[in-house]
């Protein structure tokens, strides 16, 4: 089983990248979380990797950090989330916040997500509240040292007009800033740069 690669991000399209490593091109399905945070093409990059054979296809999905590769697994463990419908509730929202959604068993969040329903939402928090929980906890210690003004973030860009899913994707692009930055008067303008192109 592929596990990581390392590599040049060959081609990138709407849900899927090409890794070149060593002369070998590896199609890997990918978020568009992940799509938005990749390198331009024929820089270097290295993918989490979750490998799925079936009997007519070996697929890979990718990930730029374990922790989404550690949501996703949650959710295709359940009865009705398969690997594409998977990847769709992280193109929504960020992996972390799934599992704060799911852990806290804010329904009103996890329908927010496209494809995902009411009965979606609660077999959600049913089956992966305590696999998530580690996940969940973990984004409010040292190492999410932005979490209060991500959720500053969270609470004024809705007023400004953007929606669930940009509002997540802004604050996917702007993560790392916000471990050595936490004014919203100097990311709120970032954002809002991000989303307005």
């Amino acid at each position: 089983m592929i596990g990581w690669l390392q590599g040049t991000l060959l081609r990138k399209a709407s849900d899927s990248l090409i890794v070149d490593v060593g002369g070998v091109g590896y199609q890997v399905n990918v978020s568009r979380q992940v799509l938005e945070r990749l390198p331009p093409e024929g820089g270097p990059l290295s993918l989490e990797i979750h490998t799925q054979v079936r009997e007519d296809a070996i697929q890979l999905f990718g990930f730029l950090e374990p922790v989404e590769r550690e949501v996703f697994e949650a959710l295709i463990s359940m009865n009705g989330i398969g690997p594409k419908a998977a990847m769709v509730v992280l193109s929504g929202m960020d992996a972390r916040e799934v599992a704060r959604a799911v852990c806290a068993e804010d329904l009103a969040r996890l329908v927010s997500i496209p494809g995902v329903g009411k009965k979606k939402a609660e077999r959600m928090v049913l089956d992966l509240k305590d696999r998530l929980l580690p996940v969940a906890q973990s984004g409010q210690d040292g190492q999410a040292g932005g979490a209060p003004v991500q959720e500053d973030l969270r609470s004024a860009l809705p007023n400004l007009g953007f929606r669930g899913a940009e509002v997540e994707r802004a604050i996917g692009m702007l993560r790392a800033r916000m471990v050595d930055e936490t004014s919203l008067d100097i990311l709120l303008p970032e954002a809002l740069k991000l989303l307005r192109g």
